[in-house]
C-alpha cells in the first residue's frame, strides 16, 4: 500500500451558503468543498425526486458516557426507513438493541438540511417499536427516544463558537454525499433501562452526529472513527474516515480543539485485523499518528431484500498524535470513541 502521507487532497473551504444540486438535481460542482458551519441547501434530495432509490438521508448520534455508549439512528433509504436505539453498559458488557425497517418513508420525517436556530426543524421517526424526536436550536441538539426498555432524554450541548465538520464527497455529478460529522459535544440528560433511570456524568459525557444527504452506489464499503473528551484541559475531538472517499479528492477528517476544527487533508491508512476485531488497530497518515485499542466489537448483520450490510463497530481508546493547523503535535492519550468498518449494499 502507498504511504497515506503522500495521499494529500486539495480541497477548499466554504464559507458561504450553497446548494448541494442544480435545478436539473446534478450535483453542484460549486459545493464541492468543506465547511466549518453547516452552508450547505440539501433539500434536493429527497424522496421521489432526482435520483429515486439512490438517494439516503439520516442522522446518527453516538453518546459516550463512563457507564453507557448509546447510539440513535434515524434513516431514510428511499425504499426503506431504517431506525435504531442501541444501548450498551459498559460495566456488564450487555446492550439492548431495538431496531425497524419499514418501507418506502413510512413513519419517518427528515428536515431537508441541517438547520440551526429556533423552529428547525426536527427528525422525527415513529415505527413499530421505537419514536424518536431530534430537535435542533442554536444551544443544543435534544435526542429523545423510547422503547420498550429504554427512554432516553440527552441535549448535545453547542458550546459558543463550536465548529463542525461538512464535508461534499464527489464520486459523480449524479452520485455524491454531503455529510456533517460533529465531534466533542457536550452531553447531558437521562438514559432510562428498565425504569431505572440513569444521569449522565458531567463532563465525561460526550454526543457526536453524523448527518448524511445524498445519492450513493449501491455498493460502498467505509470506515469512521471518531472520539471525544478533555485532555490536559482542552476539549479534544477526533473525525477520521477511509475508503469511501478515496479518491474523490475529499476526505473527512479533522481535529477539533476546544471547539476549533483543523481540517486534516490527506486520506488515511487504516491497519487492523479482521480475524479479530479487539485487536489495537493503527490508523496513520500527514498529521495523524494514532493506535486505537478496542475493548467492545458491536457487530451487525442485515440481509432484507435489497439491504445488505455488515458492520464491526468497536469501541475503546486512541491514543498518539495529531498536529494541527500551526504544525503543534497534540498529544491524545485516552480519548473514547470508537472506529469501524462498514461493507454495505443499500
Amino acid at each position: 500500500m502507498d504511504d497515506a502521507a503522500t495521499r494529500l487532497t486539495h480541497e477548499r473551504e466554504i464559507s458561504e451558503p450553497v446548494s448541494l444540486t442544480l435545478p436539473n438535481g446534478r450535483l453542484n460542482r460549486a459545493a464541492v468543498g468543506w465547511t466549518r458551519h453547516p452552508l450547505h441547501d440539501t433539500s434536493g434530495i429527497r424522496p421521489g425526486g432526482t435520483g429515486t432509490g439512490r438517494n439516503k438521508r439520516w442522522e446518527y448520534w453516538g453518546i459516550t458516557t463512563p457507564d453507557h455508549i448509546v447510539a440513535v439512528t434515524v434513516a431514510m433509504l428511499d425504499y426503506a426507513t431504517l431506525n435504531q436505539v442501541w444501548v450498551f453498559d459498559r460495566a456488564a458488557s450487555t446492550d439492548i438493541d431495538a431496531s425497524a425497517i419499514t418501507p418506502l418513508s413510512r413513519g419517518v420525517d427528515l428536515p431537508g438540511s441541517l438547520g440551526v436556530g429556533a423552529g428547525a426543524p426536527a427528525a422525527t421517526a415513529r415505527v413499530p417499536g421505537i419514536e424518536t424526536t431530534i430537535t435542533d436550536d442554536t444551544a443544543g441538539t435534544r435526542i429523545v427516544a423510547t422503547t420498550k426498555r429504554v427512554a432516553i432524554d440527552i441535549v448535545a450541548e453547542r458550546p459558543a463558537g463550536h465548529e463542525a465538520l461538512g464535508v461534499v464527497v464527489p464520486w459523480s455529478d449524479t452520485r455524491f454525499q454531503y455529510t456533517v460529522k460533529d465531534v466533542a459535544r457536550p452531553a447531558r440528560g437521562t438514559v432510562t433501562i428498565d425504569g431505572v433511570t440513569h444521569e449522565l456524568p458531567a463532563g465525561e459525557s460526550w454526543a457526536v452526529l453524523d448527518h448524511g444527504r445524498g445519492r450513493w452506489p449501491y455498493s460502498m464499503r467505509w470506515h469512521w472513527g471518531a472520539a471525544s473528551g478533555i485532555e490536559h484541559g482542552r476539549r479534544l475531538g477526533l473525525q477520521l474516515g477511509g475508503l469511501w472517499t478515496d479518491g474523490t479528492g475529499s476526505t473527512e477528517n479533522a481535529l477539533s480543539v476546544d471547539g476549533r476544527l483543523h481540517k486534516l487533508g490527506a486520506e488515511l491508512d487504516w491497519r487492523f485485523d479482521p480475524s479479530d476485531w479487539l485487536r489495537p488497530w493503527t490508523i496513520t497518515g500527514d498529521r495523524v499518528e494514532l493506535t486505537f485499542t478496542p475493548f467492545h466489537d458491536r457487530y451487525a448483520k442485515t440481509a432484507l431484500g435489497v439491504i445488505h450490510t455488515e458492520t464491526h463497530q468497536c469501541f475503546g481508546t486512541y491514543r498518539g498524535t495529531v498536529t494541527d493547523d500551526s504544525g503543534t503535535a497534540v498529544p491524545v492519550e485516552a480519548l473514547t470513541g470508537w472506529a469501524e468498518f462498514v461493507k454495505n449494499r443499500w
